[in-house]
């Protein structure tokens, strides 16, 4: 499948990285604006769509020639369900990518083959990259064990899955501790 697209989902950055600012760490909105411009700069030369819950990631998006996707969802799960709906009609398959990676080097070549990829977060338990076929009724359950409720997805719908545990993409920037060796 050569149509396929990238979405990442991004958070207003004043209010990004919640566990962040209650640990105390400095700067929170700088470092979460610059997570996701590393990832949206290597998700090239791959198509690369923002889901945008805000003016101000939309303008971000925009200024770097990145189309946006802007659903007025309330909550992550919500708003990638309605981008996956929408995006169907023009993709064959669409990979959902965190925007927080810690190493988002060689996203814009990532062949996830067929069927359902997920890339866990450090914890394995996380998904920080999902990868799925359009036209599906693929549910999202992004939150607590979502490695694993992806996977009864998959499961549910018969599609072959492939779940990856030792990606550099497994490396989100979530709580205090994640930004060690930054």
């Amino acid at each position: 499948m050569n149509n396929l697209a990238v979405v990442v989902p991004l958070k207003r950055f004043d209010v990004a990285k919640k566990r962040l600012r209650q640990g105390g760490a400095e700067q929170v909105t700088a470092l979460a604006r610059g997570l996701a411009e590393g990832v949206l700069l290597n998700c090239s030369p791959r198509h690369v769509i923002v889901l945008s819950e805000s003016d101000e990631v939309s303008d971000f998006a925009r200024e770097k020639g990145i189309e946006v996707f802007e659903s007025g969802a309330r909550g992550l799960n919500e708003a990638v369900q309605l981008a996956y709906e929408a995006l169907g009609e023009r993709f064959d398959q669409l990979i959902f990518v965190h925007g927080d990676l810690k190493h988002p080097e060689g996203l814009g070549t990532f062949d996830p083959g067929g069927g359902v990829t997920i890339i866990t977060d450090h914890h394995r338990r996380g998904t920080n990259v999902l990868a799925l076929p359009t036209r599906t009724e693929f549910r999202f359950f992004y939150g607590p064990d979502s490695k694993t409720l992806h996977e009864r997805e998959a499961q549910r719908l018969g599609l072959a899955c492939r779940v990856i545990t030792d990606s550099p993409w497994a490396l989100d920037v979530d709580e205090p501790g994640d930004l060690e060796g930054t």
